[in-house]
């Protein structure tokens, strides 16, 4: 019989939250579009804080940390990933468009290119959309980016909740860099 034995927290190697910061960050920035679940904003810092994203812009109604509803999916992540609140999230990617960040919204629109499909240059940072809940990413934001994803779904729902569409996206960019 194999041992798989769980590791203890002390055995992790945990950045502390000055490491995370001094850390070299995954070329990715995270953009969440009127987000109103608190919970999913939570879970998105925390997978941001696992894959060393660079950013987090929270954007129109999308609420800001500190709220006891983020923080306890965050788990202390708002304190190691930055994050800034937009309170327009198109004005936001036309100025990071400007700094020659590319912009990748994560729909399902004509013309999309599947998430496996996609092949990100080296040397170029990212902008990842996610949007609402119900009404997804907005229609001006999806016609202003450079590319729109969408991720692979074969079931009858084609829905994610975006707490599981930015782990997947998050994993699979993070993988192919």
């Amino acid at each position: 019989m194999k041992n798989n034995r769980k590791l203890k927290n002390s055995e992790l190697g945990r950045k502390t939250p000055e490491e995370f910061k001094a850390a070299k960050k995954t070329p990715l920035i995270i953009i969440l579009d009127n987000i109103r679940s608190l919970n999913n904003i939570g879970s998105v810092f925390r997978t941001a804080d696992a894959f060393l994203i660079q950013k987090i812009y929270l954007c129109g109604i999308t609420a800001t940390p500190p709220h006891k509803d983020i923080q306890k999916t965050a788990l202390g992540a708002t304190d190691t990933v930055d994050w800034e609140h937009q309170k327009d999230t198109l004005e936001l990617i036309r100025n990071l468009k400007t700094q020659g960040v590319k912009i990748l919204s994560i729909e399902q629109a004509e013309n999309a290119v599947m998430l496996n499909d996609f092949a990100p240059e080296s040397n170029q940072t990212y902008a990842i959309v996610f949007g609402n809940e119900v009404k997804g990413v907005q229609q001006e934001v999806v016609s202003e980016s450079d590319v729109v994803i969408e991720i692979p779904q074969f079931g009858s729902k084609h829905s994610l909740n975006i707490s599981v569409s930015s782990g997947v996206v998050i994993w699979d960019l993070f993988n192919k860099f």
